[in-house]
């Protein structure tokens, strides 16, 4: 293990303990095999875990033309049985394509802006988002997307791929060969219900998951 290594993770260890003691038993481990930011799942959620239901309303939901509906069902490994208390973190742009910033919010939430939201899986595994349909990037060099985290009781927290819009021009062929799969696809169909739209993704829990 290099220095550097050594420092960030004694670090980390560090930080647990003097401002969250729970911090590696809420996560199971490092927060998202090491990816930066997704901790923000358990140290930014603005109430405790235990108190987040299934259901979620984004700040855009109700004043943006395109209010969308994100839901599905978690499973567990076999793909058939509902996964209950499974907490998912997501976060994504605005209708010009940035992550909207406001004054006051935590060091994760001033890189992924104010459009973000936490459930809690019940029962049946389901959870919804109510939010808008993201706009890609002002580049138009990536399609637009929501980034999405889980973290399931005692074990660690894992990102997903991106949920991503099968009508989106910019999921070229080539893009969508660069995708994992990491609990799932997360290419999905958009369909309208009423004024919704709506789209329902599947997550299987550890699924292209390395050291799940």
């Amino acid at each position: 293990m290099s220095e550097l290594v050594n420092k960030w993770l004694w670090l980390y260890v560090g930080i647990c303990l003097l401002t969250m003691p729970d911090c590696f038993a809420q996560s199971g481990g490092p927060p998202c095999d090491g990816q930066p930011g997704c901790e923000a799942i358990y140290r930014e959620c603005p109430v405790p875990l235990t108190q987040l239901n299934e259901v979620d309303t984004l700040p855009d939901f109700r004043t943006d033309a395109n209010r969308m509906l994100l839901k599905g069902v978690v499973y567990r490994p076999d793909g058939r049985t509902p996964a209950p208390n499974v907490v998912i973190y997501i976060y994504h742009t605005n209708q010009q394509g940035i992550y909207p910033k406001q004054p006051n919010l935590p060091p994760v939430g001033r890189w992924h802006g104010y459009l973000r939201g936490w459930v809690k899986t019940n029962v049946r595994g389901e959870y919804r988002f109510y939010t808008a349909k993201p706009a890609p990037y002002p580049t138009h060099d990536i399609p637009a997307h929501v980034h999405m985290h889980v973290k399931e009781p005692g074990k660690a927290d894992f990102w997903l791929d991106d949920t991503e819009f099968d009508d989106d021009p910019l999921l070229t062929p080539s893009e969508r060969q660069k995708r994992e799969n990491r609990g799932g696809a997360g290419i999905i169909t958009l369909h309208r219900e009423g004024s919704l739209l709506v789209a329902e993704r599947t997550v299987v829990l550890g699924r292209n998951l390395p050291g799940y």
